[in-house]
């Protein structure tokens, strides 16, 4: 059964974002979810969250930061991507529910350094580029680490932004996609389909939710 979705403009500071709602019949919380700073919410994980959560009293919210409704190419400053997100929350809290603020990649790192500030109940935390390829010394753990509310991060087994075993530990919780990169996409030597994956990573994170 097909829900009926709806799209809302936002004016932030960092100008017009945009938000499509894909709501539960009997919704118990709002998961708002950005893309990374080369993708938008048309992304497999978040295409495949927004069809399967519902399902689960959960409202998805496909937000779309502001250079991206502008039709810029290359993401802003973290600064900026930070005063949009800001600037959209309000819109994302108004049905009176509680958000988990995420997002993947860019936008997982926006949803973990707002989280207490705006009062996240929880983050999600797709594909979360732990470091630069190539460069494990310019960490990012310190955003992940200072979320200050419960976390899950969903990492890729071949992700070269940070494999799970790259992780420190703290005080999230973090599932494995086998064989997937910085997307999800496993190579077809790992002899698992996209559908399989992307079954693994709505389960994950909807028991996760299940648990909040």
């Amino acid at each position: 059964m097909s829900r009926q979705r709806s799209t809302q403009n936002v004016t932030t500071d960092a100008g017009e974002a945009r938000v499509t709602w894909v709501p539960a019949s009997a919704p118990r919380l709002v998961l708002a979810l950005s893309h990374g700073a080369g993708g938008g919410i048309e992304a497999r994980d978040l295409k495949a969250l927004a069809a399967v959560l519902p399902g689960h009293g959960v409202t998805v919210a496909l937000v779309e930061q502001p250079w991206r409704v502008a039709g810029k190419k290359v993401a802003p400053a973290p600064k900026t991507l930070d005063t949009g997100w800001r600037g959209l929350w309000p819109a994302l809290a108004a049905p009176g529910l509680p958000v988990v603020a995420g997002g993947r990649s860019a936008g997982a790192r926006v949803a973990c350094r707002t989280a207490t500030e705006l009062g996240a109940a929880a983050v999600l935390a797709l594909s979360f580029p732990l470091h630069p390829p190539g460069r494990p010394e310019r960490s990012r753990a310190d955003e992940l680490l200072g979320a200050g509310v419960p976390t899950l991060v969903v990492q890729g087994g071949n992700d070269p932004f940070g494999r799970p075993e790259e992780f420190p530990p703290g005080p999230y919780e973090l599932t494995e996609v086998p064989h997937g990169d910085h997307g999800f996409a496993v190579g077809k030597r790992s002899g698992t389909a996209e559908e399989q994956t992307m079954g693994l990573l709505t389960d994950a994170v909807a028991g996760w939710l299940a648990s909040l």
